[in-house]
């Protein structure tokens, strides 16, 4: 089972989020912007959007459509707290909430004699990241883009991951939020695919929707 990290398994903290706003004098409170959050990223989702930016443009375009979606305009405020918060990601890695049912349904696969792989686009601190939220026990390989060269929705980051992690294609599935770079680049590659799809955003898609993670180990039972 191969698992996309940002988006499936943490998602961003959005009381720092909130906090850093507020720090530059722009109040939003965090559920807003959580709310808001699904509705951004499908606009993002497009074959002509991914196909010209990279993981990086793309990261922070999303924050701007969350603001955006959340009712707060643009502005010099929330340009500075987006930089800082930026300079905290390069670090640390913002994506760092775990929702709770995030183990158990890790625990449930494994349970099932699945191997558990992240093949995520991410920026060289998923590693430490997941060391840090407890995480790491409950996978077996952490494939982090930044570290390999190369990037969803390219079939080449797949192929690496089929490879050193001992899968093969036409056993493995990957679970990912972002139609155009998780589905379309797992099937590039000889993969099943399946979208995490948690606010029922994509209902035309051609793909297993699931709506939480823990949806998962029924869809595969």
């Amino acid at each position: 089972m191969f698992l996309d990290a940002g988006g499936v398994l943490v998602f961003p903290n959005w009381i720092r989020v909130s906090d850093a706003l507020a720090r530059h004098g722009v109040i939003v409170p965090a559920p807003r912007l959580a709310a808001a959050e699904p509705r951004a990223k499908k606009q993002l989702d497009t074959g002509a959007t991914i196909q010209a930016t990279n993981d990086r443009q793309r990261g922070w375009t999303y924050f701007d459509l969350v603001l955006a979606e959340a009712g707060v305009p643009r502005s010099d405020a929330t340009a500075a707290a987006l930089t800082e918060l930026d300079d905290y990601h390069r670090q640390s890695n913002l994506w760092e909430t775990v929702p709770p049912d995030i183990l158990p349904a890790l625990a449930e696969l494994r349970a099932r004699g699945l191997r558990l792989v992240v093949v995520s686009n991410a920026n060289g601190t998923l590693h430490r990241a997941f060391d840090r939220l407890g995480l790491s026990s409950a996978l077996d390989v952490v494939f982090d883009s930044h570290v390999e060269g190369v990037e969803k929705p390219d079939p080449r980051f797949f192929r690496i991951a089929l490879e050193r992690s001992g899968a093969r294609a036409e056993t493995t599935v990957h679970v990912g939020d972002l139609y155009h770079v998780d589905v379309v680049g797992a099937r590039a590659a000889g993969l099943e695919a399946m979208l995490l799809d948690v606010a029922d955003l994509y209902p035309d898609a051609d793909c297993t929707r699931l709506r939480s993670l823990g949806d998962l180990a029924l869809a595969i039972s």
